[in-house]
C-alpha cells in the first residue's frame, strides 16, 4: 500500500509539473477547439478535457515531440470525437436561401446547435507581443470563416486548420491523424477547394480606417438606440446580410433588413442601449432593451462585418448566456449613460 501511495503521489507530481509547462498554450488551444467546434462553451470543455488527459498521461510523455504538439494531438482527437456526437454548428445563412418576407413572424429552431461567437479576450492579448501574429489569429477567427469551416468534414477541417492556420508540416499532421502524408495533402486540397466556395474573400474583408471605423460604429450604436430605421438602412451595404440565431431565417439587402427591423424589433425609440465589445476579431455590440421596471436587459449580441464604408453583415445572437460569456452586464440601470 505504501508503494502504491508513493506511485500515485509521484504521478500526480509529474502531472502537475507538466500542466505548469502547458499553461501558456491554453489560449491557443481554446482558439483551435473553437475553430473546430464553433462553440465557445464546447471549446472550453474540450480544452479542460485536454488538460485532464494530459495530466493523466504525463508519465507517458517522452518528449519525442514538443509539448505543444502533444497537446494539439490530444485536443484535435478530442474535438473529432466530440463532432461525431454533436454534429456541426451552422449559421442560418449556411442552411438555406434568404427569406423574402421580412414582415412574416420568425420562428425559433432551438433544436439546431447554432454557431456561437467568441470574445476576443479569450484568445488574444490586449497588447500582443507580435502584432503580425495576432492579425493572423484574428483573421482565422472571423465568424464567416469559422462558419465556413463547419461545412467541411471533421478530418478535413482538422487538416486545414493544422496546415494552413497553425502551419504544421504535412508529415506532422499525418502522424497526428495516423494516416499518410499523401492522404493529408489530398484532404487539404479538397478542404481548400470547398472553403473557397463558402469563405469570404479578402477584398470583402477590407475595413475602414480607424477614424472612419469609430465614426461608423458610433452611428450604428446611435441608430439602434433610437430605433431609427432610416438611419440603420443607410449604414448597410446594398447587398448586406442579417441573421439571428436561433431563428433559421436570414435576410439579404439593406431595404429588406430595414423592413425586418421596422416590423419585428420590439425596441422603440429611446428604449435601446448599446455596449461595445469585440467578437471573433470583429466589432460587436450588446444591445439592451428597456423593460417595465426601468432597467435595461440583454436583447441581442450583434457581431458586425465591416467593409470600407458600410456594414456588410450582422449576426445578431439571442441569449443572456452569451452576454455573461462576453463579460457584459446582465442588467443596466435606467439612468446609466449610453456610452
Amino acid at each position: 500500500m505504501a508503494d502504491k501511495t508513493l506511485d500515485d503521489s509521484t504521478q500526480a507530481s509529474i502531472g502537475d509539473e507538466l500542466l505548469d509547462r502547458a499553461h501558456p498554450y491554453r489560449r491557443e488551444l481554446l482558439a483551435h477547439c473553437y475553430r473546430m467546434l464553433g462553440s465557445v462553451h464546447d471549446a472550453e470543455d474540450l480544452v479542460q478535457d485536454t488538460y485532464l488527459r494530459a495530466w493523466k498521461a504525463a508519465d507517458r510523455f517522452e518528449g519525442r515531440s514538443s509539448l505543444r504538439t502533444w497537446l494539439y494531438r490530444i485536443a484535435t482527437n478530442a474535438c473529432l470525437s466530440a463532432i461525431e456526437s454533436r454534429g456541426r454548428r451552422p449559421l442560418p445563412s449556411g442552411i438555406g436561401a434568404p427569406s423574402d418576407d421580412p414582415e412574416r413572424p420568425v420562428v425559433e429552431a432551438p433544436e439546431v446547435p447554432w454557431l456561437e461567437p467568441i470574445p476576443d479576450t479569450m484568445f488574444g492579448d490586449e497588447q500582443p507581443s507580435d502584432p503580425a501574429a495576432m492579425a493572423v489569429t484574428r483573421s482565422s477567427m472571423r465568424l464567416a470563416l469559422v462558419a465556413a469551416l463547419q461545412h467541411l468534414p471533421p478530418r478535413q477541417r482538422a487538416v486545414l486548420l493544422l496546415r494552413d492556420v497553425l502551419k504544421w508540416r504535412a508529415a506532422e499532421v499525418a502522424e497526428l491523424m495516423e494516416t499518410s502524408t499523401a492522404s493529408v495533402n489530398s484532404a487539404l486540397q479538397r478542404a481548400r477547394a470547398q472553403l473557397e466556395q463558402v469563405a469570404p474573400v479578402e477584398e470583402e474583408l477590407t475595413e475602414p480606417t480607424e477614424p472612419e471605423k469609430r465614426e461608423l460604429l458610433e452611428r450604428y450604436a446611435t441608430a439602434f438606440e433610437h430605433s431609427d430605421v432610416a438611419a440603420i438602412v443607410q449604414l448597410f451595404k446594398e447587398d448586406a446580410t442579417w441573421e439571428m440565431p436561433p431563428f433559421p431565417e436570414w435576410f439579404r439587402g439593406r431595404e429588406t433588413i430595414g423592413r425586418l427591423i421596422g416590423a419585428q424589433c420590439p425596441i422603440g425609440p429611446g428604449e435601446g442601449l448599446m455596449r461595445a465589445t469585440y467578437a471573433n476579431g470583429q466589432p460587436a455590440f450588446g444591445l439592451y432593451s428597456r423593460h417595465e421596471g426601468g432597467d435595461y436587459l440583454p436583447f441581442q449580441l450583434h457581431v458586425l462585418t465591416l467593409t470600407e464604408d458600410r456594414v456588410g453583415a450582422v449576426s445578431a445572437f439571442f441569449g443572456p448566456r452569451l452576454f455573461r460569456t462576453f463579460g457584459l452586464p446582465e442588467s443596466i440601470p435606467a439612468d446609466a449613460p449610453r456610452r
